[in-house]
């Protein structure tokens, strides 16, 4: 029992040993956990303790990020918001008074709003205030800074002024209290007539004055086309009425009448350009009106706080609108070219069946004034003193026409009497090779070439003659009534165009009467066969031809008339002398002043405007299109250019043809050669007279070289005596070039040559041509006897006899006396030459001999000009032109 106790104890004794030992570990432990989490709660109090300082610098920092994005997008919105104001009022509008300078908006370009301080934006750059006025509304002006309110009027003022073009803006103003003081700067404006001042009591007057021009554009201008100035503008490119400012500055209280006007105004003065700027007069509530309130503590454009700007430099002020007041006086600025013309894809699709018609410009209410020749009116006359635009307004109407009717439509011939290259353009050049696919013929300086105008009106007589016979033929008068039955000809009408036509006319003369006699028959039947005659001159009061001629004159009912010009319109019509610059009256009831009609030319003649319609219009050509015939009279032609020389060839064997001897350029539409036919008859000789060197070799120079043309290598001979020594360089340079057919003589052989080709005569040979240069220098030479005969007796057989057995002789006198002189002295028979040019001998040294009549042709020579008659063709003589060196 003893033992099972003492085993008892032990096991409790162990039981509480291993109870102690456990609770002891647990005991350990528990203080460690717990002083584990007393160090995590101290390590939290730590972290709480930081927090509140962390999140605060991190809001703090989020904060200043929000604030300085918030900056920059402030910036950002202020800076475009400066961008738009720039934008929508460039230059004039918004630019700061010391690098300030007119800038007029483009054609049909609103002007935009005018600046007339800044808008703070704290930390940002100031920002334009803009007010708009021009084609926008109107502007009040209150508040008690009188000189503020001052400044804004005059920057407003200055700055539409600068933005719109010279003379566009009108201002009226109505300043009661001082009499105009408050407008001063702006006085200049007024020897301009684009400032008046109303004075006291005459607001009524001026506010039913603006009323009854707002009446009058809707009316006549926008006529319900459309709904403003500023979309007519938009729509057409052009504004025809200038904008119209009223400054009103105080005044006595309204009446009901004006207080009814000012109303109307304020609705509906916007739309057509009419404003009001006013100081002390209270405007109704409208969208259109913009309020600017200044008072000593700021300014305010509605309720936006604004920093007004200086006023402008009363210098400033004044020079500029001494400068709009100038431009102004000297007249406006022609209209762009542009507004002739239809747009691209309309050109070439009107028909001229019964007229051609065309603007020549715009009118005073914006509208185009257009030119129509027809039936009525068939023809115009066009006059203006030196530099008023008469050329250019030529060009102007040829390129409206040009741009509205094809060259089946129409057909150009120009002539200009005066000198000058400026009609060139319209052919074909060497640095330009466009030309105006409708121009026929192109004459310039022909001042001294009466004889081409001749040829023209010649040409169109028989063209017109051929009309005529084509219409009778179809039972039909008129040209659109030919065209319908006859679709497939070619009948397009024609404009002939003849500048300083009085030149043609001039003097009593052979050529004047004539040009006189056409001139009258083309516009009295030109008419009805769609030939119309354009007639330009600077003054028509010297034109003797005219005299007792009032038939032809009344044919031309379309009169044009240029600034100041004289005699154009009718005799108590002086619309043309009050005309600005860039105008002119079209009148189509034969100048009687109920017809007149007011345009503003645009800007023509200058090479880079026509050029870009010319390139247009020459792209769209027909393929058989050709280049316009180009007579220049002071150019000189090459034989080697001659359309006649180039056709040249030489005959088949067996089919033998008359050799054609070709002597210079005929003076005429088809720059046709002037032609000698040597067949085997009598007198088919050539004689060239005159003193001057250079034009009578050119003669026989070209004479020679078309024969040898004509003949093969070996089957003609070619004689060149030369004896004058400044003969000799032209001479030598023919014989080289005709080589082996060809051989020389001087003084000593030429009487061997005289002797040798008259024995041969008899003989059967091939054609034989003697070219004999000054020939009348060998008088001593040929008066020796050779044989039994002298030299001279020689050459008057070989004159006589060797044209019928193909020697021809083609000879230089010096001189009509000379030559008579070789033939066997003053009583000599000349029927042997039986063609002749005479270069400076003058036509009564020609005689009854040599041409056919008494006293001789109507011939006064002139340079490089030759009178060319052959007695077997022609009547009357005929101007050549001689070809130039062939080398």
């Amino acid at each position: 029992m003893a033992d099972r106790r003492a085993q008892l104890v032990t096991r409790v004794r162990g039981m509480l040993g291993e109870a102690l030992g456990a609770t002891r570990t647990r005991l350990s432990t528990a203080q460690a956990e717990l002083t584990t989490a007393r160090e995590r709660l101290a390590k939290v109090r730590r972290a709480a303790a930081v927090v509140p300082e962390r999140v605060g610098a991190q809001r703090d920092r989020r904060l200043a990020e929000i604030d300085e994005r918030h900056a920059a997008r402030i910036a950002e919105l202020a800076r475009r918001a400066a961008d738009a104001a720039l934008r929508e009022a460039p230059g004039a509008a918004s630019a700061e008074w010391a690098r300030w300078r007119p800038t007029p908006a483009r054609r049909a370009e609103p002007p935009g709003p005018l600046r007339i301080g800044t808008v703070r934006i704290p930390g940002a750059e100031p920002v334009p205030a803009l007010v708009p006025l021009l084609d926008a509304g109107h502007v009040e002006l209150t508040g008690d800074d009188r000189e503020g309110c001052e400044a804004v009027v005059s920057a407003l003022l200055l700055r539409a002024v600068g933005r719109a073009d010279p003379g566009t803006v009108r201002l009226v103003g109505y300043d009661p209290d001082h009499l105009g003081g408050g407008l001063a700067g702006f006085a200049p404006l007024g020897t301009a007539g684009l400032l008046t001042f109303v004075g006291p009591g005459g607001l009524a007057r001026l506010l039913d004055d603006l009323v009854e021009q707002i009446r009058r554009i809707n009316e006549t201008v926008l006529a319900g086309e459309h709904s403003s100035l500023r979309e007519l503008a938009a729509a057409t490119g052009r504004r025809p009425e200038p904008w119209r400012v009223a400054v009103l500055l105080g005044g006595d209280e309204l009446s009901r009448h004006e207080r009814g006007q000012l109303d109307r105004v304020v609705r509906t003065g916007a739309a057509c350009g009419v404003h009001l700027l006013v100081r002390g007069v209270s405007l109704p509530d409208d969208r259109t009106v913009t309020r600017v309130t200044v008072d000593r503590d700021g300014a305010r454009v509605g309720g936006l706080p604004v920093r007004l700007d200086p006023p402008p430099p009363a210098p400033l002020v004044t020079e500029t609108c001494r400068e709009v007041a100038a431009r102004v006086n000297a007249g406006p600025a022609p209209t762009p070219f542009t507004d002739l013309l239809p747009p691209p894809e309309q050109m070439w699709r009107e028909d001229s069946a019964t007229g051609l018609t065309a603007p020549i410009g715009e009118g005073p209410h914006g509208r185009p004034v257009l030119l129509t020749l027809g039936d009525y009116p068939p023809h115009a006359l066009i006059g203006g003193p030196s530099g008023t635009g008469k050329t250019n307004l030529i060009f102007a109407w040829i390129g409206a026409l040009a741009a509205r009717y094809s060259p089946a439509e129409l057909e150009f011939y120009l002539l200009d009497f005066k000198e000058g290259v400026s009609f060139a353009r319209f052919a074909q050049g060497r640095r330009d090779p466009s030309w105006l696919p409708h121009m026929r013929l192109v004459g310039i300086n022909v001042n001294t070439d009466r004889e081409f105008g001749l040829a023209l009106l010649r040409f169109l007589a028989e063209e017109l003659r051929r009309r005529a016979d084509a219409a009778k033929k179809h039972e039909v008068t008129k040209l659109a009534e030919l065209r319908a039955v006859d679709p497939t000809g070619h009948w397009p009408r024609i404009v002939a165009v003849v500048d300083e036509f009085q030149m043609l006319l001039a003097g009593r003369d052979v050529v004047a009467r004539e040009a006189a006699d056409l001139l009258e028959d083309l516009a009295r039947r030109g008419r009805s066969q769609g030939i119309h005659l354009v007639l330009a001159s600077q003054d028509v009061r010297g034109i003797e031809a005219l005299w007792g001629r009032p038939a032809l004159v009344a044919q031309f009912t379309l009169r044009i008339a240029l600034p100041k010009a004289l005699r154009i319109l009718a005799e108590r019509n002086d619309a043309a002398q009050s005309l600005p610059r860039h105008h002119a009256v079209v009148n189509a009831e034969s100048g009687m002043a109920e017809g007149n009609q007011i345009a503003r030319i645009p800007s023509a003649s200058d090479w880079e405007t026509w050029s870009e319609l010319q390139h247009r219009l020459w792209r769209m050509r027909p393929q058989d299109a050709a280049p316009a015939r180009l007579f220049d009279g002071d150019a000189i032609p090459r034989l080697a250019d001659a359309p006649d020389f180039r056709a040249l060839t030489a005959p088949q064997a067996g089919h033998p043809r008359t050799p054609v001897a070709l002597l210079g350029e005929i003076i005429d539409v088809q720059a046709r050669s002037a032609a000698l036919r040597l067949p085997r008859a009598p007198g088919r000789n050539l004689a060239v007279l005159g003193t001057r060197v250079d034009e009578a070799c050119a003669v026989l120079d070209a004479a020679a070289r078309s024969l040898a043309r004509q003949h093969r290598p070996g089957t003609a001979r070619f004689s060149i005596a030369c004896l004058d020594p400044d003969a000799d360089p032209a001479a030598r340079a023919l014989y080289e070039d005709l080589a082996d057919d060809a051989a020389w003589y001087d003084e000593e052989t030429v009487g061997e040559l005289m002797v040798e080709t008259a024995e041969g005569l008899g003989a059967p040979g091939v054609p034989h041509y003697l070219l004999l240069f000054a020939v009348d220098a060998a008088a001593g030479a040929l008066g020796a006897r050779v044989g039994r005969r002298t030299g001279l007796e020689e050459l008057r057989r070989i004159l006589h006899d060797g044209p019928e057995r193909r020697t021809h002789v083609l000879a230089w006198w010096r001189g009509v006396a000379r030559m008579r002189a070789d033939l066997g002295g003053p009583a000599a028979r000349t029927d042997q030459i039986g063609a002749w040019v005479a270069l400076d001998a003058h036509g009564g040294e020609l005689g009854s001999s040599l041409y056919p009549g008494t006293g001789g042709p109507d011939w006064y020579p002139r340079p490089w000009r030759g009178l060319f008659f052959d007695r077997a063709v022609h009547r009357t003589g005929q101007v050549i032109i001689p070809y130039g060196p062939s080398r």
